[in-house]
């Protein structure tokens, strides 16, 4: 009321008043209690000093020739140096500001193709602060930050983008699988090998301590007795013979073991023992 008779008003914190006399710009007052001169000054506008936030949404195309909505977000204030001229000369700073924001993003959006997008929008995002504080500074205004809150692509190229996803995800995935399918067969291919390894290392072992005791048993059988070396060997490959005879009805599932055999067996096996004693004798004097 005061304002408009012409008397006292006051400036609120954060923003300031542009009083003119006569018509013409006069004095910028700053917050508190003010004079105004009856019939010759009047309050022409308020500018505020807080930092403005401006969303603008722009739809441009990617270089592969994908639409997208880019949403920017600008934050920008007035220059406390150049009130006089941030009044005055723009009318409409939200306005000029979308103008710029929509030449300078359908100029870089185009350059992109759609995933590149999403990794350089932060670059784009300096370039477009840096255009737009050298374009704004000249009408009072100084831009604080600039931000790409948002690309959005059409709905069928973000379910065709996932599904890409998707697969690149399961190929990797069966190659993993495969991987260690892979690795369980040469581990378990080299578990076989170790085992039979010390398979042979024990029937080695075995057959050792077999022929270390048959070496005992004829010599001890020469030394007590009046028995050859040639029947002690005979004796104990026919105990030998026997005691296989045993374990294979032992250790077979089988009920029933066909097995050649007649009363005469015995010594026929015998005499094939002799007979392989005696041509083995015979083989070593050759040889010696």
């Amino acid at each position: 009321f005061f304002e408009k008779m012409g008397c006292v008003y006051c400036v609120q914190q954060s923003e300031v008043a542009i009083c003119e006399s006569w018509g013409r710009y006069a004095d910028t007052h700053y917050p508190g209690i003010h004079c105004l001169v009856p019939c010759k000054d009047n309050v022409a506008g308020r500018l505020t000093l807080r930092t403005r936030e401006l969303h603008i949404r722009v739809e441009t195309k990617t270089k592969d020739n994908v639409f997208v909505n880019v949403t920017v977000t600008i934050m920008f204030k007035v220059l406390e140096g150049s009130l006089k001229q941030a009044f005055y000369e723009l009318s409409m700073p939200d306005q000029q500001l979308q103008s710029y924001v929509l030449n300078n993003v359908r100029a870089q959006i185009p350059k992109y193709e759609l995933d590149q997008l999403f990794v350089a929008k932060d670059e784009i995002a300096k370039t477009l602060k840096t255009e737009l504080e050298h374009e704004m500074n000249q009408f009072g205004y100084t831009i604080v930050q600039t931000l790409i809150t948002d690309i959005d692509p059409d709905h069928t190229v973000k379910r065709a983008m996932n599904e890409i996803n998707a697969a690149q995800r399961l190929r990797v995935a069966a190659h993993d699988k495969a991987e260690a399918e892979k690795l369980a067969v040469v581990k378990a291919a080299e578990a076989d090998a170790e085992s039979k390894r010390l398979s042979g290392v024990g029937l080695a072992e075995q057959r050792k301590a077999i022929i270390l005791g048959l070496h005992d048993s004829i010599r001890m059988f020469t030394s007590n007795t009046n028995i050859t070396q040639m029947e002690v060997m005979e004796l104990l490959l026919m105990n030998q013979y026997f005691d296989t005879l045993k374990e294979m009805t032992a250790a077979s599932k089988a009920t029933t073991v066909f097995i050649p055999h007649n009363p005469d067996a015995v010594n026929n096996i015998g005499g094939q023992i002799r007979q392989g004693l005696l041509e083995a004798g015979q083989v070593v004097k050759k040889v010696d």
